[in-house]
């Protein structure tokens, strides 16, 4: 308990900082808390603040010594799971890019890039209009409370001192990383497919008239019939954006439940 007595002052403080390792890996891995653009400030706000609900509500016995062989090895063994939790959102986050990048690429969109704000990177700028409506479904999908409860709960399969992962685990994580590619891939099917048959029109008028322009012809159309299915597809593909948002908290879910 967080007690007002000095006596209690300096191992309740211990306590949270040692509490705020863990909560604040998970920030920094996370989509939405780990943008750029979210001060440093604010996340070490928030994580003392859910450190304290966690010191006040779940029994977390803290290291000994504050310099020790001990201490550093707990203190890497939170990090690692914060990283865990955080960086498996991360990886659903990046199925859109995969997305963009396949749909930029047939479009010829490809050297259309912007800075993302919210890895501060440069990207397509069809793969931040797609990051953002992710990071607005993620938001109204309640997925940063749910977050946050994870990372709650994590106290109670993985308790401080005992919190290296499984290999089962670690395995799960890294299965889970082949399917930035799948939902990539599954967002970019129904665009992707009607610019191929675009593409495979284009190839017979080149056959059957060798002296066309296909450059003057063949960009204007692609980008126009890109645009077009885009914006056609784009309910079904929010719908997906939905699935891989709910597919990544369950599998965030998995590492913290028994």
């Amino acid at each position: 308990m967080l007690g007002l007595g000095l006596p209690s002052v300096e191992p309740a403080l211990f306590a949270l900082i040692f509490v705020m390792v863990r909560i604040g890996a998970a920030f920094i891995a996370a989509p939405v808390f780990g943008a750029v653009s979210v001060p440093l400030t604010v996340r070490i706000v928030l994580a003392a603040a859910i450190g304290i609900l966690v010191v006040n509500n779940a029994a977390v016995a803290t290291p000994q010594a504050v310099f020790s062989l001990e201490t550093f090895l707990q203190v890497a063994q939170e990090a690692l799971v914060g990283l865990a939790l955080g960086f498996v959102l991360q990886i659903a986050f990046a199925g859109p890019l995969v997305a963009s990048e396949a749909i930029g690429n047939t479009m010829g969109l490809g050297f259309a890039s912007t800075v993302d704000p919210q890895r501060g990177a440069p990207t397509p700028a069809l793969g931040q209009f797609l990051s953002i409506m992710m990071t607005l479904l993620f938001l109204s999908l309640d997925g940063h409370l749910v977050l946050v409860d994870l990372v709650v709960r994590s106290y109670r399969v993985l308790p401080p001192g005992d919190a290296w992962l499984s290999p089962d685990r670690l395995k799960a994580i890294a299965l889970f990383g082949s399917y930035a590619f799948a939902s990539g891939l599954l967002l970019a099917l129904p665009v992707g497919f009607i610019i191929l048959c675009l593409n495979i029109i284009v190839g017979m008028i080149s056959r059957s008239a060798p002296a066309l322009n296909l450059f003057a012809i063949g960009l204007p159309a692609s980008l126009a019939t890109g645009l077009v299915a885009f914006a056609i597809a784009f309910p079904a593909m929010g719908d997906t954006m939905g699935l891989i948002i709910r597919e990544a908290l369950s599998a965030t879910a998995n590492l913290v439940l028994d």
